[in-house]
């Protein structure tokens, strides 16, 4: 009886350690690595062929369904932010890889009169029946004080801020925030300004208060982060672009 507890004490432990995140993200990285491809300044993906070896995503996910309360509680801060983003753009390809071919994400039905998957409780993580609005609504604004999440999530659209080409971590968080900031602030079709106007995304008009506490507001935000002079510019919300963000768009 005490060899049989102590190998059931073993295998407890071996799991527990087996079940221990990849903090790099590594399946994510090597995906987006391979699947994506930048075009002047937009980030396409490659649904059509991941589609075909879907198995690779969903070993990512199962990776991720698999970390615990506890052990999530152990993350840092940026661990936990990372997670959340990762999760949120794992997620969203991998519903639309369940209804490719497709025109747009929001072709996907949360249900009657929706539009689009958001609301669809169809993620499993830390043992709680999710959906992606639960994940970018309710856990990331809700509990990170972080704006420039905006340009971090992606909703497999053209008019997004476009999928870094990496998985966001915890030790190169900041570094990868600002990296996303400066990628969608600079794509001209998204954002630019001529004379004393800002042609905006609507992800401004959409949340623009996020911006408030911690910057005082989305212009501010942006005149420095572009380190353009400061002035009262007026703001016009620019089209946004549903089309997916796939690939043969681009060639």
């Amino acid at each position: 009886m005490k060899y049989l507890f102590i190998g059931l004490l073993s295998l407890a432990l071996s799991l527990e350690a087996q079940a221990k995140l990849d903090q790099t993200h590594s399946k994510w990285d090597n995906i987006l690595k391979e699947y994506t491809i930048k075009s002047e300044n937009q980030v396409y993906f490659n649904y059509r062929d991941l589609k075909k070896k879907n198995g690779i995503l969903k070993n990512y996910l199962k990776e991720l369904e698999a970390v615990t309360d506890d052990q999530f509680n152990k993350f840092s801060r940026d661990q936990k932010l990372a997670f959340w983003i990762n999760a949120y753009n794992a997620y969203t390809i991998q519903i639309v890889l369940d209804h490719y071919p497709l025109k747009s994400i929001k072709d996907i039905s949360s249900g009657w009169f929706s539009s689009g998957p958001w609301k669809k409780e169809f993620i499993t993580l830390l043992g709680r029946k999710m959906s992606l609005d639960d994940i970018e609504h309710n856990t990331i604004r809700k509990i990170f004080d972080e704006p420039r999440i905006h340009f971090a999530v992606n909703c497999a659209s053209m008019g997004c801020p476009s999928l870094l080409q990496e998985a966001f971590t915890g030790e190169k968080l900041e570094s990868q925030l600002e990296k996303a900031t400066q990628n969608f602030l600079q794509n001209k079709t998204k954002n630019h300004i001529k004379n004393d106007t800002l042609y905006l995304s609507k992800i401004f008009k959409w949340y623009g208060d996020d911006f408030d506490k911690k910057h005082g507001g989305f212009k501010k935000f942006i005149i420095i982060s572009l380190k353009i002079p400061e002035k009262d510019y007026s703001v016009h919300f620019n089209d946004y672009d549903w089309g997916l963000n796939e690939l043969n768009k681009g060639k």
